[in-house]
C-alpha cells in the first residue's frame, strides 16, 4: 500500500513539472511572437531645389597685374628720397631725386653754344647778303660793258676784265652761302645737343611709371647709381643689381591657377559661349569669396604635368590679395537650373554605389540608389534618385533598415528665457 501511494506521489509530481514546463515554452514562444523591432531614430531633411554652378576647383596664385623694376637712367648720386617704404604711389609720382647739378651745367653749355652759333649765323647771313649784293653789282657792269663793246665804245679787253671780276664776286657769293647753311646745321646740332641735356636732366627726376605699392627701398641717400645693371629677370623673379625700387600695381590683380587638359574641352566651349567667372577665395576666409573674369588661356599644355594655366583678373581695391599668396579658385563653368540638393551628410556608401533613406509617408525608410553631383557648401547635387520635398535622413542611418520603421526626432524650440524664469518660479 504503501508503496503505490509513493508511485503515484512521484507521478503526480512528474505531470506538475511537464505541465509547468510545457506551459513556460508556450510564454516564451508567444512572446517570440510578438516581438517588433523599435523605430529607429533619425533625423530628416526635406530634398531642395535651386539653380546651382557646374564648377571646376584648383589651387591658385595671386600675380601682381604690372611689376615695375625703377632704375636709373644716369649716374649719380641719389640726393633724396620722396616716398615711404610699402607705400602706395601714383602714377607721375617723384620717387627720387639724382644729384642734377653735372646736367645742369651740361644744359647750359649746350644752351650757350646755340648762342654762339646763332650769333655766327648772323654773321655769316650778312657776310652773305654783302656778297651777294657785290655779285648783283658785278652782273650788272658785265651787261653794261657788253654794250659798250658791241658799239665799239670800249676795249673787249677791259669787258674780260670785268667778267673776271664777276665770276669772282659769285664764287664768292656762293662761298657765303655754303657758311650759311653750314651754320644752320651748327645750330641744329646744338639744339639736339639742347634737348638732349633736357633728357638727362630730367632723369635726374625718378617718377613713378604706373598706380601700385611701393616695396622696399634697395638704396639710401648719398648712394651712387649707375645705369645699365644686369643680373636681373623677371621670369626668375630676381631682380637687376641695379634697381632701385620694385612698384607692384595690386588693383586689378590676377589669379594664375591650372585646369587637367581633360576639362580645356569644356571650358573653350564655355568660353565661346560667353564671359567665364572664376570665385577667389582666400584659404583663411573660406567663406568670403570674390568673383572675377577669366582673361587668359594659355596656348599650349605642359608637357610634363598635362595642365594649362588659366588667369583670372579681379577687382582688389581693398588689397585684400596679396602678390605671391595661394588661393582657392573656383572657377563657374554653368549653371544648372532648378537641381535637386540634399545635405551633405544624407547620401552614404555600399558596394553598389551612393545611397540614401527616404521617409515614406508610412513612417518606413526606403534605401535608394542615388547619382550625385557636384557639392555646394552643406548641400550636395542629387543627378537621379530623389525628387524634391521628399524627406530624407540626414543622421541616424546607421540604427535604419531597408522597410524598417523609423521615428523622426523634431528638432528642439529654444527655450525664451521669459519661459525659462517662469519655469523656476513655480
Amino acid at each position: 500500500m504503501k508503496r503505490e501511494q509513493r508511485l503515484s506521489y512521484r507521478l503526480g509530481v512528474a505531470l506538475l513539472i511537464t505541465g509547468f514546463l510545457s506551459s513556460l515554452a508556450g510564454c516564451v514562444n508567444k512572446a517570440q511572437q510578438n516581438f517588433d523591432r523599435p523605430p529607429a531614430p533619425v533625423k530628416v531633411s526635406a530634398a531642395v531645389t535651386q539653380d546651382v554652378a557646374n564648377y571646376l576647383d584648383a589651387l591658385g596664385k595671386i600675380v601682381a597685374r604690372e611689376t615695375v623694376a625703377i632704375q636709373p637712367q644716369v649716374s649719380g648720386r641719389i640726393m633724396k628720397i620722396h616716398f615711404t617704404d610699402g607705400s602706395n604711389v601714383r602714377r607721375g609720382q617723384l620717387l627720387f631725386t639724382i644729384d642734377p647739378r653735372p646736367f645742369e651745367a651740361n644744359l647750359k653749355q649746350a644752351q650757350a653754344n646755340l648762342a654762339r652759333d646763332a650769333a655766327l649765323k648772323k654773321q655769316a647771313e650778312a657776310n652773305l647778303a654783302r656778297e651777294v649784293a657785290r655779285e648783283k653789282w658785278g652782273l650788272t657792269q658785265v651787261e653794261r660793258y657788253r654794250t659798250l663793246v658791241e658799239q665799239g665804245v670800249v676795249a673787249n679787253e677791259q669787258y674780260q676784265q670785268l667778267r673776271a671780276d664777276y665770276d669772282t664776286l659769285k664764287a664768292n657769293s656762293e662761298a657765303a652761302r655754303a657758311a650759311v647753311r653750314s651754320a644752320d646745321e651748327t645750330l641744329r646740332v646744338d639744339s639736339a645737343a639742347i634737348e638732349t641735356a633736357k633728357v638727362q636732366l630730367s632723369y635726374c627726376y625718378i617718377h613713378s611709371p604706373i598706380d601700385g605699392r611701393a616695396g622696399q627701398r634697395l638704396v639710401d641717400i648719398g648712394n651712387v647709381v649707375n645705369p645699365g645693371g644686369s643680373g636681373g629677370s623677371e621670369a626668375t623673379g630676381s631682380i637687376p643689381n641695379n634697381t632701385l625700387l620694385v612698384i607692384e600695381r595690386l588693383n586689378p590683380i590676377y589669379a594664375d591657377f591650372t585646369i587637367s587638359q581633360n576639362n580645356l574641352t569644356a571650358v573653350q566651349q564655355q568660353m565661346r559661349a560667353g564671359t567665364l567667372k572664376a570665385e577667389v577665395r582666400l584659404p583663411d576666409a573660406p567663406d568670403d569669396g570674390v568673383f572675377g573674369q577669366l582673361t587668359f588661356v594659355d596656348n599650349a599644355v605642359q608637357n610634363e604635368t598635362g595642365q594649362v594655366t588659366l588667369r583670372a583678373t579681379l577687382p582688389n581695391p581693398d588689397q585684400r590679395f596679396w602678390p605671391g599668396r595661394f588661393v582657392n579658385v573656383r572657377l563657374v563653368l554653368s549653371t544648372a537650373q532648378s537641381a535637386v540638393l540634399v545635405p551633405v551628410t544624407a547620401p552614404q556608401m555600399s558596394a553598389t554605389g551612393s545611397y540614401v533613406y527616404v521617409v515614406k509617408s508610412d513612417s518606413t525608410a526606403e534605401q535608394r540608389q542615388v547619382s550625385l553631383g557636384q557639392r555646394q557648401g552643406d548641400l550636395i547635387v542629387v543627378e537621379k534618385g530623389v525628387q524634391a520635398g521628399e524627406n530624407i535622413v540626414t543622421d541616424g542611418q546607421l540604427g535604419v533598415t531597408p522597410g524598417g520603421k523609423v521615428a523622426v526626432e523634431q528638432p528642439r524650440e529654444a527655450t525664451s528665457p521669459a519661459t525659462a524664469g517662469n519655469g523656476s518660479k513655480s
